[in-house]
Formats: C-alpha cells, structure tokens, sequence
C-alpha cells in the first residue's frame, strides 16, 4: 500500500468523522472537541465495529477514530478487515499501557495513520489536555490517501560494509514523526549489522518507545533499544528516544554518549528531532549523516540545515512514499537537505555514503 498527501488546500472543507469507541464518555468527548472546530462535522459514533461498518456505508467518512479493546470485535480485528476491503484514515485512541503501546504498534503496522494515547485515568481532563493533538491528527490524517494495496516480497538485506572499522566515528541521525514507525523499520531492518551507530527521535509518547525499541531489535540485524543517559554510542547499535525526554549526541573523552534531559518541548515535541539534529551538528559534524522521514509540521528543519552548514551529508524522504509530508518538506525548504528519495532507497543510500565518507568501497546495492 502506497500512501501519499496532497497539499492542505487540496481537501474538502469540511472533514467527515466516525468515532469508533466502546466507552459513551468517550465518544461525548471526541464529539465535543470535532464539533469545536469549523472544519469537522461528526458523521457518528459507534459503540462497537459492528455498529461502526454499517455507519461507514451510510455515512462514507473520510477519517475514522478507532479504539482498539471493544467488545464483539476487536479493534486491530476490524482495522485489519477494514484496509483490507475499504482502506481509509485511521487515527487510533489507544490507552496508555504496555498491552496497549503493542496493540498500537501493531495497528500502525496494519495501516493506520497515527494514534492518540488515552489516559488511563482521568479520562474527561485527559482527552481535553490533547484536544489540540487530537485535532491536528486527524487534519493530518484527513490528507492521507491510500493506493491500492500491492502484494509485495520484503526487501532483501543489505549486505556489510567492505570495512567494519570505517563506521566508529560516523554516525545516522533519524528523525521522524506522523507515519514514522514503519519508515524507520523499513530502513532499519534492511541494514547490516556494521552500520554506524544511529539515534532515532520519533515523535512518541513515553510508555510506547520502550516497545517500539523492542519491536524494532526482533526485526533488525541491528541491536536496538530505547536510550539510556550516558550510554556509550557504538556501532551495530540503534538508540531510540525515550518519550517526553530529548535525546542529544554528546562526547565524553575519544566516545561518543547518549545525553538525555526534560527541558522544554522544543516545536511542541520532547523528544524533539530539532534537539537532536542539533547536537549532531554540533558534536559530530561532518561525521553524521541526517535523515528526515515522514512527519506532521516542521520539527528538525531548521536544525538539518545546521548539519548541512557543518558538513553533513542529509537525506529526505521524498512526497510520494511519505504518510505526511511535512517534515520532510519543510526541512528541503530550509536549504538544508542535499537527496530526497523515495522511503525504499534510502537505506542503501546511507550505506554508499558511509563507504564514501569513510573513504571504503560498499558493496554495490
């Protein structure tokens, strides 16, 4: 399945949602803030996906809210049926657990757009504390459209670097944000295991990194886990921010470490990729390599064309392979991104870069 986005200005005025959630509260909440904003109208809400399919065909949404724990089916149930017979937007409205961070990975997995975490407690105050979140997801989701689904073979492994010792001093920086996850693993998964050390931030709430970490480790010949403060950077490694913590690259003697701190949200994020990407240019410089993925507003772009100006080598993924293009976008606007490409060519990429910077021949990919 393709996904691409059009240009804001190129939607309806008024965007249809179905919300889809066993909890009445809930759906009271969600209709309350649709019905704040001019252009939402809430077509209904179903109690269950049972309720939900028969309002699809009467009403024809354009973006869904999806709970995933309801009774008769399940949520990650009805999602798998739904892109698979009728794909359309999906934002899900998960709460806020372990179970529910890997029920939510699996369901952008399955071809939702993006999520909302539920507080557990709470539940009125907590929906209204994300009311803007909620709100700019589901705009953001109502620009997403999908392509007929194509089977396809995963992609084949890349194979190492000609010389392991090249990658010591090198290192990826990814940033990332609506439809993130399942760009970084396309990436990840395909890398040999002596690729330079890569640190991710993915816009993400704290409770779901630590999954994503290890989600991506079963996939990857890559270690990967979620960061640590202080933790020695090595190659073979991948380090995602945790959530609400941002992530820098800092240098303790001859090493590179994980810096991690709770100040401010920077663009509204902690993690933000603008902190990272920073600290890239200003603690690596030519050794790194930036790489801007799919994403919703401008997080990183002002602090890519940092990397750009100190001598890295920066990579975006191009409009047609994004979930959203908007922070790839605005990075490329700001000057600071010398290749945009498609999501599938970017991994072989990086490798030919490395090889190039590090003055060693890759094998040809």
């Amino acid at each position: 399945m393709s996904i691409s986005s059009p240009e804001p200005g190129s939607t309806r005025q008024r965007t249809k949602v179905l919300i889809v959630d066993d909890s009445a509260l809930v759906r009271q909440l969600l209709t309350g803030i649709f019905q704040r904003e001019r252009d939402f109208e809430v077509v209904g809400a179903a109690a269950n996906p049972l309720q939900a399919r028969e309002m699809i065909r009467a009403t024809n949404p354009d973006v869904l809210t999806l709970d995933i724990e309801m009774p008769q089916m399940d949520g990650l149930d009805f999602l798998e049926r739904l892109m698979r017979l009728r794909p359309m937007p999906v934002v899900m409205v998960s709460t806020l657990t372990a179970r529910g961070s890997e029920a939510t990975l699996r369901a952008l997995e399955l071809g939702a757009v993006d999520f909302v975490a539920k507080p557990k407690l709470g539940i009125a105050q907590g929906i209204e504390a994300y009311a803007e979140d909620i709100v700019a997801k589901v705009r953001a989701a109502a620009r997403v459209r999908f392509a007929p689904r194509a089977a396809k073979s995963a992609p084949a492994p890349l194979p190492a670097l000609s010389n392991r010792r090249l990658s010591t001093e090198q290192l990826i920086f990814i940033g990332a944000s609506t439809g993130g996850t399942e760009a970084i693993r396309e990436v990840i998964e395909r890398l040999p295991p002596d690729t330079p050390a890569i640190l991710i931030t993915q816009h993400m709430p704290p409770g779901f990194t630590r999954t994503f970490a290890a989600r991506l480790d079963t996939l990857s010949r890559m270690a990967v886990c979620e960061a640590s403060d202080g933790q020695r950077v090595l190659p073979g490694h991948v380090y995602i921010a945790p959530g609400d913590r941002h992530l820098r690259i800092a240098r303790s003697g001859s090493d590179y470490v994980v810096a991690l701190d709770d100040t401010a949200p920077v663009n509204r994020h902690r993690p933000s990729v603008e902190v990272l990407f920073r600290s890239a240019a200003h603690v690596a410089g030519r050794n790194a390599i930036g790489v801007m993925l799919t994403g919703m507003g401008k997080d990183g772009a002002a602090a890519m064309r940092e990397m750009h100006d100190a001598g890295a080598h920066t990579v975006a993924q191009n409009e047609a392979s994004c979930v959203v293009f908007g922070m790839p976008k605005e990075a490329i606007a700001a000057g600071g991104v010398d290749d945009v490409l498609p999501l599938s060519e970017i991994g072989p990429h990086l490798l030919r870069q490395v090889a190039a910077r590090g003055g060693a021949t890759a094998h040809r990919v």
